[in-house]
């Protein structure tokens, strides 16, 4: 029995083996179709733009404030002490009003001084005159030489030099006097006033600024990426924020020929027809329409993504497929990111989620139609 029993059990050994290599490799095999199982491809749902025909113009937004087209620093011609100021900012001004005065004490006493020198210098004349005379009554009679007369001609000469020195003085001295008071030459209205009573200023020193009654005009600054749109005798279109009714044709009056040193923007003056509505101070939009060389696409910034350290978008192809595509990029606006290169009329791109893509990444659409997949639509500008 013993002999039988091992002979059997080793008979069972080898068909064990097998059994379990059997087993070993059926599974094997199902792990193997399972892993073969094709895994669910990932269909990411986007949102797009679709870029559209490029446009031939752009419009540019600018807003500024409404001044007079000429405004007078006035000062006095003399210099002195205030003592009296008779206008405010807002005063309405004409020819001939007095805006401030000076103390005109000393230059009144110039005018003393320069009156007794002229009627010191007439009686020299007087006295030189009734000399030449006399002495040419003299040389008549050969009783004085041409020396003498020549003599007492040259003397009432420099007297009547004299005098007439002395009657431009003393116009002077009275125009002094005059000066000591300031007046308005123009009519308009005050917007400034830099000095007051009891300030000792210099001759030119501003004390009163008046805005000329007449023109008005519209100054806006302008950046260097856009001042070579504008161009003297331009027409642009004028709305002012009191009144969305108002609305002027206003033509460019001056470009500033260089930047202001801080802002480094332009200056750029906007002429305005004639219209009481119009007030000075007031807040103005100046809208241009310009033509533009080079076409520029505007995405939304959330479509802006990077590569390499490269700006890209992603576009999505016709098999709605997402693959990267460089651009380059013009500007930063309110509406978004304006592209120079890069895209082109039709072209599909990625909204929102530009984290979430890669290449050949498939994507839906919105309602899987192409032509309903616009939520937005970025406009070339």
């Amino acid at each position: 029995m013993m002999t039988s029993f091992r002979v059997f059990g080793a008979s069972l050994r080898p068909f064990a083996t097998i059994m379990l290599i059997a087993m070993a490799g059926a599974a094997v095999s199902a792990c193997s179709e399972a892993k073969t199982e094709a895994v669910p491809e990932v269909i990411r749902p986007v949102k797009v733009v679709e870029i559209a025909k490029a446009d031939a113009t752009r419009k540019l937004d600018y807003s500024g404030a409404v001044k007079a087209r000429t405004e007078m620093n006035l000062g006095f011609r003399v210099a002195g002490k205030i003592v009296e100021r008779r206008v405010n900012i807002g005063d309405k001004v004409k020819p001939g009003d007095v805006l401030a005065r000076i103390d005109s004490t000393d230059y009144e006493l110039a005018v003393r001084t320069a009156e007794a020198n002229l009627t010191a210098a007439e009686k020299q004349v007087e006295t030189a005159g009734f000399t030449q005379n006399r002495v040419q009554q003299l040389f008549s009679k050969n009783y004085s030489s041409q020396a003498d007369l020549d003599k007492a001609t040259l003397g009432y000469q420099q007297a009547v030099a004299t005098r007439d020195a002395a009657t431009s003085s003393l116009q002077q001295a009275k125009n002094q006097v005059g000066y000591a008071a300031l007046t308005a030459d123009r009519n308009g209205i005050v917007t400034t006033v830099s000095a007051d009573s009891g300030q000792v200023v210099a001759a030119g020193t501003p004390v009163v600024t008046v805005a000329v009654d007449g023109e008005k005009e519209v100054q806006i600054a302008v950046p260097e990426t856009d001042i070579s749109h504008f161009k003297p005798g331009q027409a642009v279109d004028v709305g002012f924020w009191t009144d969305d009714r108002l609305r002027l044709d206003g033509k460019v009056r001056e470009v500033a020929g260089s930047a202001d040193q801080q802002s480094r923007t332009f200056s750029v003056r906007i002429s305005l027809p004639d219209d009481p509505r119009v007030l000075l101070g007031m807040t103005a939009m100046v809208e241009a329409t310009v033509t533009i060389e080079r076409p520029l696409a505007s995405v939304p910034l959330e479509a802006l993504a990077q590569k390499d350290g490269k700006p890209i978008v992603w576009v999505v192809d016709q098999a709605s497929t997402v693959h990267a595509r460089d651009v380059t990029v013009a500007d930063f606006a309110p509406d978004g990111v304006r592209i120079a290169q890069g895209l082109q009329p039709g072209d599909l791109v990625v909204a929102a989620g530009t984290q979430f893509m890669t290449e050949n990444l498939k994507v839906k659409l919105p309602d899987d139609r192409r032509a309903a997949a616009l939520e937005t639509t970025a406009t070339v500008r």
